[in-house]
């Protein structure tokens, strides 16, 4: 014990500090506090960075130090997301055999009923927003919402600790499959470890009750399969994960070169086959004319954080005199329609026969979106980082440290967001990204060495 103390001393106090700033970030923290919220989150990721330096092939250290990390979060009320409230609603909706994509939360109160557990304190918790609007969430995570609530007993705290236990789950298999894909790959296993131990991922999935890492295992799972040549199998895994969250949709087409024509065919049957099962148990006849009208709503009317939009804003607003509400509807239509063509020039013009540069090539597409729509949520950052792992792009890790400088909007009664801090994020992770993709090579910065 005592020379496992001398030779790991620096990494032990490094985690116990962090462990401490986790707590005071989980339980003592308010999200309009912005100085306190950007120095805990600084000195949780410069330890972390600290301990990767120290211990990067350390498997059970940085296995243990990342389960406990999460695990100061377990009963903590999420502080930075209200989004939680919704998840529990529709839980117990399903809970309780009503659809939660043919109803609001606001046309269910108006009727007068209980009909679901907490109903109150869930309707109040949730804001405005969400509260308005039909479910945006795809099946499977319903099925994680109901499966949360039904383990929560009727308790909002009950169904958010079954919620972190099943996101805490969630990231133990991206560790598991993570590493077997980064052998395939003939990369450093503990590569992975930048996002499990990644104060983001901590943060926004285990803390706010994030489902991207949900998302993220499906996919990485999925992306092992086709690296074993087991399609067949990894297509139905692609499926779930696209039904957590839609994002993996955007990247199937750069698959079409990895596996052919012959084989992406059949993926992509399969996939859609898949998609399709899990979508049939809450299909009903105005399901989609009210999922089609939440999701425009996400792409057209919504703006956070975003980069290339707010400069586009800034010169229509003031040189042409535009309308914002209706800039934004334009400009959500015509993003649609770029992300396409990026997409599908990415996969026809790019020499994605090779897993690696297949992945490579999916950061570069989701990449694209982030910097061109008009909303990036600090948990969004976490999908892109995760994937970045597997390829030699490291802007995504930059990403994850700078996208919290967004938070900085809820210090204001409007949410108004300062264009500076948010100047400073996109500057220094688009230069990033500049850098790497045109100044790659012995040039690279010790930080995201292997």
């Amino acid at each position: 014990m005592q020379s496992y103390w001398r030779l790991h001393r620096y990494p032990i106090l490094f985690a116990i500090a962090s462990i401490l700033f986790y707590a005071s970030f989980a339980y003592d923290l308010v999200r309009t506090d912005t100085v306190k919220l950007f120095m805990l989150f600084g000195a949780t990721f410069f330890l972390y960075y600290k301990i990767m330096q120290f211990e990067k092939w350390n498997f059970k250290f940085l296995l243990v130090i990342g389960i406990l990390f999460r695990l100061v979060f377990l009963v903590a009320e999420p502080n930075l997301s209200q989004d939680f409230y919704r998840f529990i609603w529709d839980g117990e909706l399903i809970k309780n055999g009503i659809n939660p994509y043919l109803y609001t939360p606001d046309q269910l109160m108006e009727q007068g009923k209980v009909v679901i557990a907490n109903m109150q304190e869930l309707h109040a918790g949730m804001s405005e927003l969400n509260a308005r609007h039909f479910s945006n969430y795809p099946p499977v995570n319903q099925i994680l919402f109901a499966l949360s609530a039904l383990l929560g007993g009727e308790s909002v705290l009950g169904s958010m600790i079954a919620m972190r236990l099943i996101i805490i789950l969630a990231d133990l298999g991206i560790l598991y499959f993570g590493r077997k894909l980064l052998q395939q790959l003939n990369q450093a296993n503990h590569m992975v470890f930048w996002y499990f131990l990644n104060p983001l991922v901590i943060i926004e999935l285990t803390g706010n009750l994030h489902f991207e890492g949900v998302m993220l295992f499906f996919f990485v799972w999925s992306l092992y399969l086709l690296a074993k040549q087991q399609w067949v199998w990894a297509a139905p895994i692609y499926a779930v994960s696209i039904m957590v969250k839609l994002v993996p949709l955007l990247l199937l087409p750069i698959l079409l070169k990895y596996l052919g024509l012959k084989k992406s065919i059949g993926f992509y049957a399969l996939t859609i086959v898949g998609c399709l099962a899990l979508l049939l148990p809450f299909y009903s006849p105005v399901f989609i004319d009210n999922y089609a009208e939440t999701l425009k709503l996400w792409f057209s009317n919504f703006e956070f954080n975003a980069g290339i939009y707010n400069v586009v804003k800034k010169i229509a607003v003031t040189y042409y005199e535009a309308k914002p509400w209706e800039l934004i509807d334009t400009y959500g239509a015509l993003i649609t329609k770029i992300v396409i063509v990026i997409t599908l020039l990415i996969t026809f013009f790019r020499k994605n026969q090779k897993l690696p540069t297949v992945i490579t090539s999916m950061v570069l597409v989701l990449s694209c979106y982030y910097f061109l729509t008009s909303t990036v949520h600090p948990w969004y950052v976490v999908f892109l980082m995760g994937i970045s792992i597997f390829s030699s792009l490291r802007f995504p890790l930059v990403w994850s440290l700078m996208v919290i400088l967004s938070y900085q909007a809820y210090a204001n009664a409007d949410y108004k967001e300062h264009l500076w801090l948010l100047a400073i994020e996109y500057i220094l992770v688009i230069g990033y990204f500049i850098y790497e993709m045109i100044g790659r090579g012995s040039k690279k910065l010790y930080f995201f060495k292997k």
